[in-house]
């Protein structure tokens, strides 16, 4: 272990891709038996994404020290290279933020047990051991009803045609924030802004959220907003016009949203994890795929959670994906598991394998499921992650406003 971080040690020194394939091809030869082989996979145009969600579910881990850093060491070891935390979840905050307490709502998580900046620690902690931070700003623009964000700014919210303005989401009964209005961009801006200036992490990550079912949008801003630019009034939620005119201004927001973090940090990764993409912009007006192609996603994830390895292949086999990999680091979410439904290791097995088969990348759903919520003991859940990454993937930490050199592990 310790000649593999030795060499990622030069690795972040040298940015060159021929020094990068000539050491690399030569550690490995010195360090891996002739008797062992890494698994086979397919040829991957860019770093490997090895990631994991930090949810709430794991706030115990991201508050307590000891608990951080075991979490980090373990990590590392079994060869992952990236931690996506939570830092905007329920109309709420997850690290101390001023913008939040400006806007009149508390934040969720401001210190740790031991008085310390979660996000900060984990942060450093992470970058010694030669992992990736990435932070995730969860629920864009959803938020429950009765959060403070919802009851203290009402104008915020959009509605359905009928006037309504909660709709039925895995996370229960939610309202959504207008991405069209420009009170509600500038807030989520500032916090995009806040998190990666404040904090010396490698990027921000948006998931299925940064969007807007399309029953929403017929709040009275956005209708007069809509008349104005195209003369007409919407039709039903599903009109091809109306879809692609709130599709294109939510594009438009991501395309300033990318401006803002670059200019705050030119090369931080700004990175995407929808659902697959008919989904996504059928039912949720993100047009991730033109996003891509714009140049404005760096790094993109797709949520696959499927039980079935037949339905999940067919996911993997999507055109968008296909073109995409070739474009920008590419992986698959998948899911290792929730409280109260376990995720069987041989299911995980079988996905990781056909996405790295196929030279994706991955990323699981959640932290504390890899192993704590799981049908086979703690010990027996990391010895088979251990064997699906033999061999470390180091991503570089080009985004770091100071990189230390990482813990040497025997």
């Amino acid at each position: 272990m310790k000649l593999y971080l030795k060499l990622h040690i030069i690795l972040r020194q040298w940015r060159s891709l021929k020094y990068l394939a000539l050491l690399l091809g030569a550690l490995l030869a010195v360090t891996i038996p002739s008797s062992i082989s890494p698994p086979a996979i397919a040829q991957q145009p860019f770093e490997e994404i090895r990631g994991v969600w930090m949810t709430n579910n794991d706030t115990s881990t991201l508050i307590d020290r000891a608990k951080m850093q075991a979490a980090v060491s373990k990590l590392a070891r079994l060869h992952f290279n990236t931690i996506y935390p939570v830092v905007w979840n329920s109309g709420y905050a997850q690290y101390d933020s001023n913008v939040a307490r400006q806007t009149g709502i508390q934040t969720f998580v401001r210190k740790g047990l031991q008085g310390q900046d979660p996000l900060a620690d984990l942060a450093a902690t992470a970058h010694r051991q030669g992992l990736l931070v990435v932070p995730w700003f969860e629920f864009g623009f959803m938020t429950p009803p009765t959060s403070e964000l919802a009851l203290q700014h009402p104008n915020w919210l959009t509605q359905k045609r009928d006037g309504s303005k909660t709709s039925i989401d895995v996370a229960g009964e939610v309202v959504w924030l207008n991405p069209f209005h420009p009170e509600v961009q500038q807030f989520i801006t500032a916090l995009v802004r806040e998190v990666v200036t404040k904090y010396d992490v490698d990027g921000i990550q948006f998931d299925d959220h940064m969007s807007l079912p399309r029953e929403f949008g017929y709040d009275k801003y956005t209708l007069a907003l809509y008349k104005q630019e195209t003369k007409r009034s919407p039709a039903h939620p599903g009109d091809a016009a109306w879809m692609q005119w709130r599709a294109d201004k939510i594009t438009a927001f991501m395309t300033q949203l990318n401006q803002t973090v670059k200019q705050s940090k030119p090369k931080a990764i700004f990175a995407v994890a929808p659902n697959y993409y008919d989904f996504a912009y059928k039912f949720h007006l993100q047009d991730w795929l033109t996003w891509v192609r714009k140049g404005i996603v760096d790094e993109l994830i797709v949520q696959v959670y499927r039980p079935e390895l037949q339905s999940f292949l067919q996911q993997l086999a999507r055109p968008e994906i296909q073109e995409v990999r070739q474009k920008i680091p590419t992986g698959i979410g998948i899911l290792t598991g929730l409280r109260n439904d376990p995720v069987p290791m041989q299911r995980i097995q079988a996905q990781v394998r056909a996405t790295r088969d196929r030279g994706l990348g991955v990323a699981f759903f959640f932290y504390q499921s890899l192993w704590d919520y799981a049908p086979e003991p703690s010990e027996q859940r990391q010895s088979y992650f251990q064997a699906l990454f033999r061999s470390p993937a180091f991503r570089f930490a080009s985004a770091r406003t100071a990189v230390e050199e990482p813990i040497l592990q025997p």
